[in-house]
C-alpha cells in the first residue's frame, strides 16, 4: 500500500503553539520572581521596625505607668536596646505579660470603671499586634459602628443617629450592656480571630495578654474573662466581638448606629421598637453570651435617650440634660465655697476642664446651651468675690470703687440676700460684667459661631 504523505502544520497551529510555549516561560519567570515565604504576623511583629512604629503609638497616647512604675519617659531611654530585648524575647517566648494595674474611676451616673492600666513594654507589643490587626479586621466592619476606629469619631456617630431620626424613625432601641468588657469570652474571642488569621503564634499572644491577671493593693487576680479597658488592644478587640452583632442588625434591615458598647436602634413606632428589644436582647444572650442592663436599656423617643452625651431633639442635635446637669456639678466643684484659692488659680483650673468639655460638645446646634454653662461660672466667680469682701461695707467700697452708684450698691449690699442672690444683682453684674471676666482669662466658646450653629438666642427644651 502505499503510504499517503504527511500532511505539512498550518502556519497558524506553528504560531499558536510558539505563542503558548512564550506564555508558559513567562509564567514561570513570574513565579521565580514571587517571594516563596512571605512573612507572618507573629514574625512582622518581631522587626524592629514595627516595634518602633508601636512605641510611638504608646507615646502619642501617653497614659500611666504600670505596675514596675516604668513611665513612657524612662522607656524611651535606651529605645533600640530594650526594643531590641523585647524582640529577643518575643522571638525565644520568653516574654511574659506582666498583670495590669487596677484603677477605677468614678461615673458621672454613680458608680465606678474598672481600667486597666499595662506596663510600658506590654503596651508596644499590643500596639504592635493592633497595627498587623487592625488593617484586616476594619475590612469586615460595618459602616454603622464609630468607636475606636480610623477616621471615625463621636460626631459621625451623632450625625448618623440624626439622620435616621430625621428620616421618620422616631422611636429609640437604647441596649445598655452591662459590665461588657468584663463578661467578653477569651475562648470565643480567639475562636473568633482564628477566622481571619491563622497565626497560631499571635492567637497565643493575644490568648496570654487576656489571662496576664490584675493587680491591686498587691495581690494578683487571674483574668478568665474579659478584656482589660485601657490597653491598646481592648477597643479592636471589642469590635471584632460586637461585629456579629452588627451582621445581624443589618441581616434584619434595622438601621442603627453604635459605638463601643453603645448602641442606638432605631423604627417608626413604639410597637416594632418594643418587638425589636425583646429579639435583640435575646440575640445579645444567647448567642453572644453577653448580659443586657435591664434598668438602663429602654424603648423611648429620641429626645428621651442620650447617645454619647447628646441627644436628638426634633431632628436637632443638643446636648443632654444629664450632660448640661454633670457640668453644672463640675462647676460646683471647680468652684468651691470657704477656700483660700485665688481667683487666677480658679480660672486656670476651670478653664482646663471647660476648653476640653466645649470642645467636644460643640456639636451640639444650640450654642446657648454652652452660654449657660459659661454664665452659670461666672455667676459662681461673682459669688466667690463677694463672699471674700467679709463685711458688708468692705462689699460696698468695693462696688463703689469699681464703678456701681452708690443708691445702687446700697439697695444691693444692706440688703437680707446673701452671697448667691448678691452674686446675680445689678451692682455686682455691674462690678464685674462679663468683659471683665475675659480681660482676667476666662474662656468663652459660645461665640465662636461655627457653621452649624443656630443663633445663640435660639433654646431647646429638653426632658
Amino acid at each position: 500500500m502505499e503510504r499517503k504523505p504527511k500532511k505539512k502544520k498550518s502556519f497558524f497551529l506553528l504560531r499558536n503553539a510558539n505563542q503558548r510555549s512564550e506564555d508558559a516561560k513567562e509564567r514561570e519567570m513570574e513565579q521565580c520572581t514571587l517571594p516563596i515565604d512571605e512573612p507572618s504576623l507573629f514574625d512582622r511583629l518581631c522587626s524592629l521596625a514595627l516595634l518602633k512604629a508601636a512605641f510611638k503609638e504608646v507615646r502619642k497616647n501617653k497614659g500611666a505607668p504600670g505596675i514596675d512604675g516604668v513611665t513612657i519617659k524612662d522607656f524611651e531611654n535606651n529605645l533600640v536596646e530594650k526594643l531590641g530585648q523585647l524582640k529577643e524575647d518575643l522571638l525565644n517566648w520568653h516574654y511574659k505579660p506582666a498583670p495590669v494595674r487596677r484603677v477605677e474611676i468614678p461615673k458621672p451616673a454613680g458608680g465606678v470603671r474598672l481600667l486597666g492600666v499595662p506596663c510600658v513594654r506590654d503596651r508596644v507589643v499590643q500596639a504592635g499586634i493592633k497595627l498587623l490587626l487592625e488593617p484586616i479586621l476594619e475590612k469586615q466592619f460595618s459602616d454603622n459602628s464609630f468607636g475606636f476606629r480610623p477616621k471615625r469619631n463621636q460626631r459621625q456617630a451623632v450625625e448618623q443617629a440624626q439622620r435616621i431620626a430625621q428620616s421618620g424613625k422616631a422611636y429609640v432601641v437604647d441596649i445598655d450592656l452591662s459590665k461588657f468588657f468584663d463578661r467578653i469570652n477569651h475562648d470565643r474571642l480567639i475562636s473568633q480571630l482564628s477566622q481571619y488569621t491563622d497565626d497560631k503564634r499571635i492567637l497565643r499572644l493575644i490568648g496570654m495578654t487576656l489571662r496576664s491577671g490584675i493587680m491591686k493593693d498587691g495581690a494578683v487576680t487571674p483574668s478568665t474573662k474579659g478584656t482589660t479597658q485601657g490597653s491598646p488592644l481592648s477597643p479592636l478587640l471589642s469590635n471584632l466581638v460586637l461585629d456579629k452583632l452588627d451582621k445581624e442588625l443589618e441581616r434584619r434591615g434595622l438601621e442603627f448606629c453604635r459605638f463601643a458598647d453603645d448602641c442606638n436602634l432605631f423604627v417608626r413606632s413604639q410597637k416594632s421598637a418594643e418587638r425589636v428589644m425583646r429579639s435583640v436582647c435575646k440575640f445579645i444572650e444567647n448567642k453572644l453570651k453577653l448580659v443586657v442592663n435591664e434598668e438602663k436599656s429602654k424603648v423611648a423617643l429620641t429626645n428621651q435617650v442620650k447617645f454619647l452625651g447628646m441627644t436628638i431633639v426634633d431632628g436637632t442635635i443638643a446636648i443632654s440634660k444629664r450632660a448640661i446637669d454633670h457640668a453644672m456639678t463640675k462647676v460646683k466643684e471647680l468652684t468651691p465655697r470657704g477656700t483660700s484659692q485665688n481667683l487666677d488659680a480658679a480660672i486656670t483650673a476651670i478653664n482646663r476642664w471647660y476648653v476640653g468639655w466645649s470642645g467636644y460638645f460643640s456639636m451640639t446646634q444650640y450654642p446657648a446651651q454652652l452660654k449657660k454653662i459659661e454664665a452659670h461660672i461666672r455667676r459662681r466667680l461673682r459669688s466667690r468675690i463677694v463672699a471674700q469682701q467679709k463685711r458688708r461695707r468692705h462689699l460696698y467700697k468695693k462696688l463703689v470703687k469699681r464703678g456701681v452708684n452708690g443708691k445702687t450698691a446700697t439697695k444691693a449690699v444692706y440688703s437680707n440676700n446673701k452671697r448667691w442672690v448678691l452674686s446675680h444683682t445689678q451692682a455686682v453684674e455691674q462690678a464685674y460684667p462679663n468683659k471683665w471676666f475675659e480681660k482676667m482669662g476666662l474662656e468663652i466658646r459660645s461665640d465662636k459661631e461655627l457653621p452649624h450653629w443656630f443663633e445663640v438666642k435660639q433654646w431647646v427644651h429638653l426632658t
